[in-house]
């Protein structure tokens, strides 16, 4: 019988090999050969992007898609823009990682209980996937969460994630449905703990939507919260 770990790396070569959605797989392979200035000298990974971290995640931290010249251009979710640096930061700070930033595939980033992905693998036009996109990608969410057996807390960044986690993971449950509402922390009858944030996006960080306080508030919050589910347990 196939182990955890193997299944995961099958599940990243469907990911990487994945051809579903036309317009943007057009959309990443027409921007990493056009690149930007900036990384003209790169050679852009230009596929679809499988999570990554701990296959023991007691954290998994869903976002909204990788950035054009981020995760495109890197191959790994969170890594070289902006985003992934406040991301990386508070998980260092947090200690679910050994560094506290995220530049490149071989940077040596590692994470500890924690993993990340997002409701897309492929950089979206204007940063906007399509309803038919998210649901495409959804399988691999899902097959996903169930590969992370140990998982305690579902941290959803920014309302696309929120929701696509709410509609394909949580379709059933029972009691009041969660509302998007930045720092909000939701018991789910069956479910890790579900906590809400604001994307650290650009747009979001320099108008001072989310204020680094706001932020690592969250993470803070997680840390202590997935400590105590570990303390529960080891008395059950």
């Amino acid at each position: 019988m196939e182990n955890r770990k193997d299944t995961l790396e099958r599940l990243k070569a469907r990911i990487t090999s994945c051809r579903r959605c036309p317009r943007l797989i057009g959309y990443i392979s027409e921007i990493s050969k056009t690149k930007v200035r900036r990384y003209a000298d790169w050679s852009y990974w230009g596929k679809p992007i499988p999570g990554f971290g701990d296959l023991d995640a007691r954290l998994l931290i869903i976002g909204l898609a990788p950035a054009a010249h981020g995760g495109n251009r890197t191959g790994r979710m969170f890594t070289g823009d902006s985003s992934g640096d406040w991301l990386v930061k508070a998980l260092h700070e947090t200690g679910f990682s050994n560094q506290p930033t995220s530049v490149s595939r071989d940077d040596g980033l590692e994470l500890t209980s924690a993993y990340m992905t997002a409701s897309v693998r492929c950089a979206p036009p204007g940063n906007k996937p399509a309803v038919e996109e998210i649901e495409n990608c959804s399988e691999y969410l899902l097959e996903e969460i169930r590969l992370l057996e140990r998982l305690e807390v579902v941290l959803t960044l920014g309302r696309t994630a929120f929701n696509t986690y709410l509609k394909y993971a949580c379709a059933g449950v029972a009691g009041p449905k969660p509302r998007f509402q930045h720092g909000k922390l939701y018991e789910m009858d069956g479910k890790p703990l579900l906590a809400i944030s604001y994307h650290p996006s650009k747009q979001n960080t320099q108008t001072g939507k989310l204020t680094w306080d706001m932020w690592i508030k969250i993470f803070k919050k997680i840390e202590r919260m997935v400590h105590q589910r570990l303390i529960i347990r080891a008395f059950e």
